[in-house]
């Protein structure tokens, strides 16, 4: 039986078997609508006393039926065909109305969303839409046409972070009449469309291997709007990290998330349109979500979504060289994805097939979760052999009496530029957020504290920290960070030239501080005075007055900052 979607309530059955005869009707290819079936569908709508839409593909066959407005009856967008880039959803929507007035901005916002055709307007006479069942004639009295029209993109206006979401652009005619809109020419208009719309995603010129990007953001009570726009930016250099390409970033202010969707239905709409117009393929959030989340925006908005914590996994993946640094990205990966497996589509509720694996044995769903927590404590046994290796090696280190020194500080702080100067070695390094995973350790020369003489220590660089570090990470490298807490001193590494360089001092420090053991004492080195105002330099100096202040890049202050660690060793020894 044919279904019929939208408010049904207080239909009666000959009412519905009316609506549910509109399915076997069917339009010639080259039309838009036939003078038959509109007036077929006004006669519904009359009798019914409500709006009613018919969603027709380029067959001519009507594939759905609904009862309301456009934006009431629209088709979720899991369930819309997939249509390629620079295409239109192959789906036109004719709808009733009683009113004589162009589609309103819900019905234009729905064909939007839908990414439909064109959408046709048919407004009545003698409707009686203010009560169901309210009889008469039901006629035809005028039309309307909408349709979309390729937005014309700037490079400036796609990654000014701060534009605001950009109006669908979109064609209303004027009103016109059954016969008119009858009678066009539906396919040479679609097919001009669809050349138009083509054209705009050549010059676009995206690779084909490139996410193309929406942020959305949430900011909550407990969040100042410093913080909030701070984080955001954190983002977008992540996205971009990952290698993606950020289009618009979409905020809302909130008391607290939305359980089901985090932002609520009126801003998921507002995404969902977002990404029709901007042809986006990753919605990124800023925030930790809950599988159900995902699932729910997923459904709603029809395009992936993934969380701040999922990026950072992914630029993890791609940056690991070492075994040892994939062997570890796999594990966190794995601690996250386990627990999200129920919100990846009916397919893994279903009992495989073949023999032997059918009635009541285990669904895809508990097979996965099995394999995936046999693969876990796989790699988990791997890390911990990892880690008694690297402790073999530290006490090796302290038999033979090398002081320890772990180079510490938020991603990209210049951590691995500053190792590479010192101690004239060649690590990779790049204006990137985690660039370097894998600790590297090397040997330095730095003047004894008492007597002057040259002593030998050992510098290790670590992996860069960043604000809320997923736990799934923190877990994951804990062999990692362990050269951070079996060190004898840190060095903490700071970008001066950040603007947010006092909130990244503060995040190193909470991770620090939730080490299972104290790290030893720590010199503050503000990086890249080069890049940084006069007026900044002299508030970090008056602000940290113990701290050294350096250029990495351009090998400023570095004999200080020798001496300075000659001291911080000899103390962290005498203390020990």
């Amino acid at each position: 039986m044919e279904t019929i979607y939208g408010n049904l309530q207080g239909l009666k059955p000959s009412q519905l078997k009316q609506l549910q005869r509109l399915y076997h009707q069917r339009i010639p290819g080259d039309r838009i609508t036939t003078p038959e079936f509109a007036q077929r569908l006004a006669a519904a709508s009359t009798d019914i006393g409500e709006p009613v839409c018919a969603y027709i593909n380029r067959r001519g066959q009507v594939i759905r039926v609904g009862v309301g407005s456009p934006r009431q009856t629209r088709i979720p967008p899991l369930e819309l065909p997939r249509y390629g880039n620079g295409r239109l959803s192959g789906i036109r929507c004719i709808a009733t109305q009683s009113k004589s007035e162009p589609p309103r901005e819900s019905a234009l916002t729905a064909m939007a969303m839908q990414r439909l055709d064109v959408l046709a307007i048919l407004t009545l006479t003698g409707t009686g839409f203010e009560r169901r069942g309210g009889g008469g004639t039901g006629y035809v009295k005028d039309c309307y046409l909408a349709h979309l029209l390729p937005q014309q993109e700037d490079e400036e206006n796609e990654t000014h972070l701060d534009n605001p979401l950009s109006p669908v652009p979109y064609y209303v005619s004027p009103s016109t009449s059954l016969d008119v809109l009858s009678n066009q020419d539906f396919l040479d208009l679609v097919d001009g469309l669809e050349a138009e719309f083509q054209r705009e995603f050549v010059a676009r010129d995206v690779k084909s291997d490139q996410d193309r990007v929406l942020l959305v953001g949430v900011q909550t009570a407990d969040v100042s709007s410093q913080r909030f726009e701070e984080g955001l930016e954190e983002l977008a250099r992540l996205v971009d990290t990952a290698g993606g390409r950020v289009l618009q970033t979409l905020r809302q202010k909130r008391s607290r998330p939305h359980p089901q969707t985090v932002v609520g239905e009126g801003k998921t709409q507002e995404i969902a349109l977002a990404a029709q117009t901007f042809g986006a393929t990753l919605i990124v959030f800023d925030r930790d979500l809950s599988p159900a989340q995902v699932r729910n925006l997923e459904t709603r908005i029809g395009v992936r979504v993934v969380d701040r914590t999922e990026v950072i996994l992914d630029i993890f993946a791609q940056r690991a060289q070492s075994g040892a640094g994939k062997l570890q990205v796999e594990l966190a990966q794995l601690e996250y994805s386990l627990p999200r497996l129920t919100g990846r589509g009916e397919a893994m509720s279903r009992l495989g097939g073949g023999i032997g694996t059918r009635g009541p044995g285990e669904t895809k769903l508990e097979t996965e979760r099995r394999a995936i927590q046999r693969r876990i404590a796989r790699l988990q046994k791997e890390v911990n052999q990892l880690q008694a290796h690297r402790s073999r090696l530290r006490q090796r280190r302290q038999r033979q009496e090398v002081p320890t020194v772990a180079i510490v500080g938020y991603t990209n702080a210049g951590k691995s530029t500053l190792l590479n100067v010192l101690t004239s070695s060649e690590i990779y390094t790049a204006d990137q957020l985690f660039a370097t995973l894998d600790p590297t350790t090397r040997r330095l020369t730095i003047p004894d504290a008492v007597t002057g003489e040259a002593q030998t220590i050992v510098l290790t660089d670590t992996v860069g920290f960043i604000h809320e570090l997923p736990p799934a990470l923190i877990d994951a490298f804990r062999a990692t960070l362990e050269e951070v807490t079996d060190a004898d001193a840190l060095l903490h590494v700071v970008d001066l030239s950040h603007p947010a360089w006092q909130a990244q001092i503060r995040s190193v420090m909470e991770i620090l501080t939730q080490m299972p053991i104290t790290p030893g004492p720590a010199l503050l080195a503000f990086n890249k005075i080069d890049r940084v105002d006069g007026e900044t330099l002299r508030f970090a100096q008056e602000e940290y007055p113990q701290a050294v202040f350096i250029s990495a890049a351009k090998a400023l202050g570095l004999e200080t900052l020798r001496g300075r660690m000659a001291q911080l060793v000899y103390y962290a020894i005498a203390n020990s």
